[in-house]
């Protein structure tokens, strides 16, 4: 017997509605609640909300809270400031694998919230500990996992219809923070994980019923993670486990702007300086199927008839009919080759493309 599933504050509400569920790193979430086709289109058509309290939040606070996340991860918050919110990395120091990718909402002078993915939380307020140690200021840190929920707001339309229920939400540019002034605190930031526009509501558990149905009643749809998975394959964003994780550097994942070795010293700079100076081996790129058929994790990658690599996620793409995926591939295989992807014993014809495959507000 495994330990039990976690589940949302907004669990009763979803069954409600009929959600079907699935597991997510450890938590019982929905997965659609009409179909993934559906709720897919209606982000890219208009405004849903998803439910992603499964993602881990952490609250960093102290005068030493900047110097140690600047340690801790790779990107550099002398870039922003508070009221901002940046995306980040957590490499391992022995081999610069991404442990983690994050979101920190710098949502005050010396006060944080690092939002890293769910089965990733424990691993990383070990390396926020081990950050904290490292500098000569105080630094206080918490999960606070359990006493919030979060809720992602997307599509074309979703300020739009936030407006008259959330309106300092709704005012909330894209990658800032802004405290919710409704009479149970919480914050929004302008970011999300589909391509589209829209904001992402952090809400104490108890208030998180409520707006809720505040959200659906202003004609905002809810979508379950099965859609927010092929919105984020179409957006060509990376997910942790396929795209990133052990053996994957954020080198070879393309996320090379993340990374800011000018800044000083982080955890598993000095290996992923040897890499970069050494050159990758491998690089991820976007793979745009010939029809509907449906790459998988795992189907392998030809060109010119010889092996290249392999699938790490793929789909069908509702926007584009047809088949997509991202791949790890030789580094030398270039923009717009011919490849064939082994799916199941059936060779689907593809060409490597840049994504994102469907340019939206990213």
């Amino acid at each position: 017997m495994g330990d039990a599933l976690r589940t949302s504050p907004l669990d009763a509400a979803h069954r409600a509605l009929g959600a079907r569920f699935a597991s997510f790193g450890g938590w019982d979430m929905p997965i659609q609640y009409t179909s993934v086709l559906e709720e897919h289109r209606a982000c890219r058509d208009d405004a849903v909300v998803f439910d992603v309290s499964h993602l881990g939040s952490v609250r960093v606070t102290g005068p030493g809270a900047v110097d140690a996340l600047q340690w801790a991860f790779t990107n550099d918050l002398g870039r922003i400031g508070p009221g901002r919110a940046q995306y980040t990395h957590l490499l391992d120091p022995d081999d610069a694998h991404v442990v983690d990718d994050i979101i920190v909402w710098w949502v005050g002078d010396d006060d944080f919230l690092v939002m890293p993915n769910a089965s990733n939380t424990t691993g990383v307020t070990t390396a926020i500990r081990e950050a904290a140690a490292r500098v000569d200021r105080p630094v206080e840190f918490v999960d606070v996992t359990t006493s919030r929920a979060v809720l992602a707001v997307q599509g074309p339309n979703a300020r739009e219809r936030l407006r008259g229920v959330l309106d300092d939400a709704a005012a909330v540019p894209r990658f800032a923070v802004g405290p919710l002034h409704h009479g149970f605190g919480g914050y929004a930031a302008g970011t999300g994980y589909t391509g589209e526009d829209g904001v992402e509501l952090h809400v104490p558990a108890d208030a998180a019923p409520d707006v809720w149905a505040g959200l659906l009643t202003a004609g905002i749809r809810p979508a379950g993670l099965g859609a927010r998975d092929t919105l984020r394959l179409e957006a060509g964003f990376p997910l942790h486990g396929h795209e990133l994780g052990p053996g994957i550097t954020p080198l070879q994942a393309g996320l090379g702007w993340v990374v800011r070795f000018d800044k000083g010293d982080f955890r598993g700079r000095a290996p992923l300086l040897v890499e970069r100076d050494r050159g990758v081996t491998r690089r991820l790129r976007g793979l745009l199927g010939a029809d509907r058929a449906v790459p998988r994790a795992g189907c392998a990658v030809r060109w010119d008839d010889t092996p290249t690599g392999e699938v790490t996620s793929g789909n069908f793409s509702p926007t584009l009919g047809r088949g997509i995926a991202l791949a790890f591939l030789a580094p030398d295989v270039p923009d717009d080759a011919p490849v064939e992807i082994d799916v199941r014993g059936r060779p689907l014809s593809a060409r490597v493309v840049r994504t994102p495959f469907v340019p939206k507000a990213r």
